[in-house]
């Protein structure tokens, strides 16, 4: 086992390493979320964590790591006898983002139930991570359900499991730590809420630091049991004063005064529930006794806002988290602290100083992904941008229209109306594809459609089909006792339906004729409303504009929404419309999508109110390359919706021609609210389906 980077060592990251400490002196304060740019040390300072941790004390052979002086009494492999037990380290358990459900949770041991007749439970990652760590890396990318999992077992400190003729209950009580990186794609408010406490890092932009971190990364590398060594006075030290913190933290006098300031805090954000106020009094306690104190004071309570509420103040995906200081002072101001009674009033750090200048000074480890994490914390970098800005092009790389190809000047972006909610626009047909919320789809959760034969690995027995094919042969087998003689070409795998997510590719118009301030603002409002609707049902999301002489992709497919919503924030208009450009740029954007993830299917939404005025570097009739374009996406089989922006008294009906050229509906604006679009998932089905025989007439 290689000798893990000492979390005294990390740099900088102050916040980070205070709410890892935190939520190990009181596992109550319900877990970390880590939220930052890649090679930050997110992973490194969660794995160093757990040295930190005092050992624990267990019954010997006990799969469920039960305490000796309180074993659980329900615990499946009890009742224990009380008496002496052994001392282990606490364990970190690390769950992958591709852990199915049976992995999470536990299931019934399949071979002893087919050999020797038996109902036994096969524990799960929540088993081993019981009085321990739980660390899952990329969160955000973690199937919805085994979220949903994870959470109300570490809300409830149990997990239950009934299925497949199982019924356990056993004791999960763990410290819940996930790390993610928000350009991957963002998790549910309803999910956000569940974690305790949130931090945002990002590298440090000093260069003094900067170097420290390599520094310390190389000397690691070259001698990682000689630089954990020069660290081990210092990871005592914070050891010891975990324990000291946990022993104190029952004397913890949380005052009338602290709750009020807590409560007061809570309503002034207009945080939703209450979950924030039990989070940030569990997170005040924790703090006073970190700090030697048994008094929360107002500082203790005002931490705790920082890092239990942004989180909890986000209303939708494209809200950024963070917390008004100055209002949070205001509050607090107005309920004095209570007379501390002469304890001391340390400041609270997440740990002692060390050699190098101690742990807030400098320092860093390797990240899980090779790439030397940088430190720093909020205080010595700018906030981490949700979205990294596209690469400047030079004047002589940036295509240079002419005035009269341009069609007139660019005209500044404007805002986008208020989003709204829209109808659900799905993908015909069955597909395979990652789990989501929009397209049906074989998945390996949903509701059991049937069995067949494996194709390759059995994942996911089907159980009565297993039984029904192998019994007519038992007698033919020789069995003799209870065990039933199951061979391979009995074996069964169970075939589900349920919800796949799809990429969603928006080809937005920002030509002239799209520039009407008003007209603008509402294809906005309406782009807008449909990320919303594809953060909500999981989907990858790319964005394509075309305006002057050429189209562009203004975002590569990402599951980050908020990606998509600051670049289309800052889209500029103008120029002459090059409609086939931007057909042709994603027919490009698909093709090569399909060879990285041939899986997941395509819905294309084309924004614009159907004019083509030019042809672009292609050359030609505008109009017939539009058209020659559009059915290359139709005969490729791609789901298109046409949503038109035409408006005023004198229609031309462009959006809906072309909108046939693709083999999709046309919708106006307004049809796209949800009140108004009933019939248009049956309509993208049918005109799906019927593409391919319009265009074997067209050939014809």
């Amino acid at each position: 086992m290689s000798t893990p980077y000492p979390f005294t060592a990390v740099v900088g990251q102050t916040d980070l390493r205070l709410a890892l400490l935190l939520n190990a002196v009181s596992p109550a304060v319900g877990g970390v979320l880590v939220r930052g740019e890649k090679g930050t040390a997110k992973s490194t300072a969660v794995r160093a964590l757990s040295a930190l941790l005092p050992a624990v004390d267990v019954v010997p052979g006990c799969r469920f790591s039960c305490a000796p002086a309180a074993p659980d009494p329900g615990c499946p492999d009890g009742p224990h006898e009380s008496g002496p037990g052994g001392a282990r380290p606490a364990r970190m358990v690390e769950l992958p983002v591709g852990a199915s459900e049976d992995r999470l949770v536990g299931a019934l041991d399949i071979e002893r139930a087919l050999a020797e007749g038996v109902k036994a439970f096969e524990p799960g990652l929540l088993a081993d991570a019981h009085r321990g760590i739980l660390y899952v890396d990329e969160v955000n990318l973690l199937h919805d359900h085994l979220i949903d999992l994870l959470l109300d077992a570490a809300a409830m400190g149990a997990s239950y499991v009934e299925r497949e003729g199982v019924s356990v209950r056993h004791a999960a009580r763990f410290l819940l730590v996930g790390t993610m990186n928000p350009e991957e794609g963002e998790l549910r408010p309803q999910l956000l809420d569940r974690f305790g406490l949130t931090v945002e890092v990002a590298a440090s932009r000093e260069p003094a630091q900067r170097v420290e971190v390599v520094r310390r990364r190389l000397a690691y590398e070259d001698d990682p049991a000689g630089f954990a060594a020069r660290w081990s006075g210092d990871e005592s030290e914070v050891r010891a004063r975990v324990v000291a913190a946990r022993a104190l933290l029952p004397q913890v006098r949380l005052g009338d005064t602290a709750l009020l300031q807590i409560a007061a805090t809570c309503a002034g954000f207009e945080v939703d529930g209450m979950r924030a106020d039990i989070v940030m009094a569990r997170t005040a306690t924790a703090l006073a006794a970190w700090a030697g104190r048994t008094t929360v004071l107002k500082e203790d309570v005002r931490r705790a806002a920082l890092l239990a509420l942004p989180h909890r103040r986000r209303r939708n995906p494209f809200d950024a988290p963070g917390l008004d200081e100055d209002k949070l002072d205001e509050i607090l101001d107005r309920f004095p602290d209570e007379d501390p009674q002469d304890e001391p009033d340390p400041e609270p750090d997440p740990g002692p100083e060390g050699p190098e200048g101690g742990p807030d000074d400098d320092g860093g480890g390797p990240d899980g992904s090779g790439v030397p994490p940088q430190g720093g914390g909020a205080q010595d970098a700018q906030p981490p941008a949700d979205v990294p800005d596209p690469p400047a092009q030079s004047p002589e790389a940036a295509p240079q229209p002419s005035a009269q190809e341009a069609g007139g000047p660019e005209q500044a972006a404007v805002r986008a109306d208020e989003p709204f909610r829209t109808r659900m626009l799905s993908v015909p047909g069955l597909g395979e594809g990652a789990a989501g919320r929009r397209s049906r789809a074989r998945t390996a959760h949903g509701r059991t459609t049937g069995a067949q034969r494996p194709r390759g690995q059995l994942t996911k027995l089907h159980l009565a089909a297993t039984v029904h094919a192998a019994a007519p042969h038992q007698k033919a087998r020789g069995r003799a006792g209870r065990g039933l003689v199951v061979r391979k070409d009995d074996l069964r795998q169970a075939t589900r339906e349920g919800r796949e997510g799809n990429l969603v590719l928006f080809v937005v118009d920002a030509s002239g004729s799209m520039a009407a301030r008003q007209r603008m603002s509402a294809v906005k409002g309406a782009v807008l409303s449909l990320l919303l609707d594809a953060y909500q049902r999981r989907d990858k999301v790319g964005l394509v504009t075309f305006r002057g002489a050429a189209a562009e992709l203004a975002l590569p497919p990402t599951s980050s929404v908020d990606a998509a919503a600051v670049r289309l924030e800052k889209l500029p208009t103008g120029g002459r419309t090059p409609l086939a450009s931007g057909l042709l740029k994603a027919h490009e954007v698909l093709r090569i999508e399909r060879l990285r993830d041939p899986s997941r299917r395509p819905l294309l939404v084309v924004v614009t109110d159907g004019r083509a005025t030019s042809a672009g570097a292609l050359g030609g009739d505008p109009r017939e390359l539009t058209t020659r374009s559009a059915r290359l996406l139709a005969a490729d089989g791609v789901a298109s919706v046409v949503v038109d922006c035409e408006s005023g008294p004198v229609r031309l009906g462009l959006a809906g021609a072309l909108a046939a050229d693709l083999g999709g509906p046309a919708v106006t604006l307004d049809g796209l609210r949800a009140d108004s679009l009933a019939g248009l998932v049956k309509d993208v089905r049918t005109a799906v389906t019927t593409s391919a025989s319009h265009t074997t007439r067209r050939a014809a």
